[in-house]
């Protein structure tokens, strides 16, 4: 469900206000005010020189008569039944009217109640009472959903912004609300030690839950129920997201699908997330691919395993494995830091605008230099980058088959100054929480495996594979660098208390529109790795690293 709170409707005395040149009178209804115009004899007298004007558009920002106006005309003729009405207040006719009348005929509610609350700009929260009625059998529905009111560039009209979201925050565009038997029965899933999983005791896998239900639903035995639930549309669907069910009215018969999670580590996942807002993290056996636990501190989106965010200077692990393999580097010899270098037209710098005199490539991994990966740019292919992340990493192939919905990575082939950033984690390369747990544990065990969170031996689907490995003296090298960044370097402070075979890295990314860059942290100990992410939280080694390394410190 969504995270808008209820807001309690203000009651308030009608009274008359003058808005041009007629007047409006609140009026009351059903729970839900409107808003009524009356005209007067005066403006007749002027009927004549007002048509040959052409009609002034209106500019400028929405007053708070205009956004009242607006929302309730929508809420009361939706309320009303009124589908025509209300999707004409909207900028958008055809999709309101087709979601409206599926609102009564696919989802089946009846005897809908809309509250709007306090108003906050050109936006108004408003709380949905409803039933849902199918073949004999009724349920109350209850949720929160606001509208947003906007000006008509060509009218200068008050409308209301269309988007799905508007009839229920649950939806996407093109998705759409449907009452009926389900297409797919529901699952119980259990973790790796027989107990079942559920979202009061792991809050962040609502998502996880519905991905395993659409894809073994029909194959764990199971009988369906009759649910009101988000059928998903084309653009949702690209974005990899389930069905979900808001309603149950009867309840079917579940099939059971055992997950690898650990009841302890997810436990513990769930508690350090909930200590940091927009946190994610996973976690992993790198011997197997199994995945141990998946948490978000919000319980709407799976950053975790779906997100698509710069990774930063965490993608530093794979970029030294490239500059390794081709002799541009190597762990303890020299190798420049300096505070800028110029790429592509672009000029890239370090953080505080430090540089390393006379340092190894050691000293620059584990104090996070950029500039000594953006100086190797001239010496590289434009695929350089994404060929090892693909062949040695088994990332950005789209063809990981966890269970659920995944993201798998993405290292696009750029040239110029993108192609340079891309070795710091920046330019297009977009990865998750999943993906970076996944670099630590190829990094760990010496060889990609891909995670899963079902056993493949349930469905016989294919696991991807990577098509090489690194070789013994880029790996040893590779895992010095991480161990020393660990003892060291960014990533000291958080991993102390850590103890065993280590490595770590951090990162930080910068995001346009952020205060604060996302902090990324991936590390391993023994067989676990982990990694997580702190969006708009600052450096990675403050934020997600306490979240990566208590895990760590468990489940080592």
């Amino acid at each position: 469900m969504g995270k808008r709170r209820r807001v309690a409707e203000r009651r308030r005395t009608s009274r008359p206000a003058v808005i041009g040149g007629v007047i409006a009178v609140v009026v009351g209804g059903a729970g839900v005010a409107g808003y009524a115009l009356y005209g007067g004899g005066a403006a007749e007298d002027r009927a004549s020189s007002v048509a040959d004007q052409k009609p002034e558009v209106r500019t400028g920002p929405l007053s708070a008569t205009e956004v009242n106006t607006a929302s309730r005309t929508f809420l009361t003729a939706w309320q009303s039944g009124r589908v025509a009405q209300a999707a004409a207040v909207t900028n958008d006719p055809e999709a309101a009217t087709a979601l409206l009348t599926g609102y009564t005929k696919d989802a089946r509610l009846r005897d809908v109640t809309l509250t709007p609350g306090a108003r906050t700009g050109a936006t108004v929260p408003f709380s949905v009472k409803a039933t849902v009625a199918y073949k004999g059998a009724g349920k109350p529905l209850a949720y929160d959903s606001s509208l947003t009111v906007v000006r008509d560039k060509a009218t200068g009209k008050p409308q209301v912004a269309w988007h799905s979201a508007v009839v229920h925050p649950d939806l996407e565009d093109g998705d759409t609300l449907v009452t009926g038997e389900s297409g797919t029965p529901p699952i119980k899933a259990l973790d790796r030690d027989g107990g079942e999983i559920t979202t009061k005791k792991y809050p962040s896998l609502g998502s996880v839950l519905d991905g395993l239900r659409e894809k073994y639903g029909k194959k764990a035995g199971g009988r369906a129920g009759v649910e009101l639930r988000v059928v998903r549309g084309k653009e949702a669907r690209a974005d990899k997201l389930s069905d979900k069910t808001l309603l149950t009215l009867s309840k079917g018969t579940p099939g059971t699908v055992r997950t690898t999670l650990s009841p302890a580590l997810q436990a513990a996942a769930e508690a350090q997330v909930a200590k940091k807002a927009r946190s994610s993290v996973v976690v992993l056996r790198p011997s197997t691919g199994e995945i141990l636990a998946a948490a978000n501190a919000s319980h709407g989106f799976n950053v975790a395993f779906q997100g698509s965010l710069a990774p930063g200077s965490t993608m530093k692990v794979v970029t030294s494995s490239l500059l390794i393999e081709k002799g541009l580097a190597s762990a303890d010899k020299p190798h420049p830091c300096p505070k800028y270098f110029s790429y592509g037209g672009w000029k890239f710098q370090n953080d505080d605008k430090f540089q390393i005199k006379g340092g190894t490539f050691k000293a620059s991994f584990a104090r996070s230099c950029n500039t000594a990966f953006i100086s190797q740019a001239p010496e590289l292919e434009n695929a350089s980058l994404t060929e090892q992340a693909q062949q040695v990493f088994g990332l950005s192939m789209n063809n990981w088959a966890v269970g659920v919905p995944t993201f798998d990575g993405s290292v696009p082939v750029q040239s110029k100054a993108q192609m340079a950033a891309s070795l710091i984690g920046q330019g297009g390369v977009r990865m998750n929480p999943l993906n970076m747990a996944s670099v630590s544990a190829t990094v760990a065990s010496g060889v990609f495996r891909q995670p899963y969170l079902v056993s493949a031996e349930v469905d016989g689907r294919t696991l991807a594979k990577a098509t090489r490995t690194m070789s013994a003296g880029t790996l040893g090298q590779l895992r010095e660098l991480m161990a020393y960044t660990a003892a060291y370097g960014t990533a000291a402070e958080a991993m102390q208390g850590v103890y065993g075979k280590v490595g770590a890295k951090t990162g930080s990314a910068e995001v346009d529109g952020q205060k604060k860059p996302n902090g990324w942290f991936t590390a391993y100990r023994g067989d676990l790795a982990a990694a997580g992410v702190v969006q708009s939280g600052g450096h990675g080694g403050d934020t997600a690293g306490p979240i990566v390394a208590a895990l760590l410190k468990l489940g080592g």
